[in-house]
């Protein structure tokens, strides 16, 4: 009888990567130690790991966040300059091509109820270059810091719904009897105050001084009620729907931070639209 322990051995196979099988590889990864080919091999801390570990690794790591809930990332503000862009393009369109449509899109409270789009495209019109450039200025210097901290979300949310406000509070403010009520008013203007509004917000969230930013919303408010053909109810409306908003993103308790958020956007919104409407149907325009 022959002892099978002595027959021929079955051939040793070599070990291959479990992504390429057609490649073999001797090199095996330092966390899960299955055989790696170089094009899955990545380099770690010690030694080699699998492009599969890597995956699995990355997905365990916290992003790091800001005070008010925004991840962290590098790269371009890029809400801030998406709507830098829309209003210089609207603007060159206004000093160009289409003059008129600074009269089909600027707000004046007359026409609010019949078209309701107005509320908002008038922050995205400008009645001049030093108007604009001013404008884009305050956008970039404070709109970048601001979506930096809020994320893209929060602040698409803060610029527009500012806007709104703006708008609105030239509707509750200005008197019908007044000439202001048949007024085409433009510009971002109500939009930056709401910036400036929740900047403040946010340096005090953080302990920062923010007594410069008070003295900038002084100085520019002031300069609203001396400087005639300045829509300073705009101001006021987007100044007071920027602090309202930034009460809601940097004092959001952390454990429900984001429901909290959205809700209190939401509210913020409805209280201005409600607003709105209750004064349209005071005046008559409902």
């Amino acid at each position: 009888m022959t002892d099978p322990a002595w027959g021929p051995q079955a051939p040793r196979q070599d070990p291959v990567c479990p992504r390429h099988p057609d490649r073999v590889s001797y090199v095996r990864c330092q966390r899960c130690e299955r055989p790696t080919c170089p094009e899955c091999q990545r380099p770690a801390a010690v030694g080699i790991q699998c492009v599969d570990c890597v995956r699995e690794g990355a997905r365990d790591v916290r992003q790091a966040r800001t005070a008010f809930g925004a991840t962290l990332r590098g790269g371009r503000p890029v809400v801030t300059l998406t709507m830098i862009g829309i209003c210089v393009a609207v603007y060159l369109l206004q000093a160009t091509v289409a003059p008129g449509i600074t009269y089909q899109y600027g707000f004046a409270p007359v026409a609010a109820a019949a078209e309701p789009w107005r509320f908002l495209t008038a922050a995205f019109l400008h009645g001049g270059v030093i108007h604009i450039a001013f404008n884009m200025y305050a956008l970039w210097l404070f709109g970048s810091y601001l979506e930096q901290q809020f994320g893209r979300a929060r602040f698409a949310a803060l610029y527009l719904i500012t806007a709104f406000g703006g708008s609105v509070g030239s509707l509750l403010v200005i008197s019908p009897t007044s000439q202001s009520w048949t007024t085409i008013s433009v510009g971002a203007s109500g939009a930056v105050f709401g910036l400036f509004g929740a900047l403040v917000l946010v340096q005090r969230r953080l302990n920062q001084q923010f007594g410069q930013i008070v003295v900038l919303i002084v100085i520019n408010g002031a300069i609203g009620f001396l400087v005639p053909g300045i829509a300073w109810q705009a101001h006021l409306g987007g100044l007071v729907t920027g602090l309202a908003l930034g009460a809601v993103y940097a004092y959001a308790p952390q454990r429900i931070r984001t429901p909290a958020q959205v809700v209190g956007t939401a509210a913020v919104a409805l209280v201005l639209l409600v607003a709105a409407v209750a004064r349209m149907a005071a005046t008559g325009l409902l």
